[in-house]
């Protein structure tokens, strides 16, 4: 495993969730798509999908459920990210 490579696919997903909040939702998934790209021990596989439910209802202007928030903070997990995530929720 590539220690530089897994720190890159972090720092995606990090920008995943920025973008994400600027409400710059293509960006977003695309960076989530990177980050999953990256990824090499399957930490951000589901991210993709699960900004991208996200990026649906925020670029529709209608609020994210619950459950699609569940999806993305299980998709970043406990770690750094989560703080983003429950941001994004409030």
């Amino acid at each position: 495993m590539n220690g530089q490579k897994q720190r890159e696919a972090l720092s995606a997903a990090e920008r995943s969730l920025t973008l994400l909040e600027k409400d710059r939702f293509d960006d977003a998934v695309a960076a989530a798509g990177h980050a999953a790209e990256l990824d090499q021990i399957g930490a951000y596989v589901t991210l993709p999908d699960a900004v991208g439910a996200a990026a649906g209802h925020l670029r529709e202007g209608r609020p994210v459920p619950p459950e699609v928030w569940d999806r993305v903070a299980g998709a970043v997990g406990a770690g750094p990210l989560a703080a983003i995530v429950d941001r994004l929720r409030a």
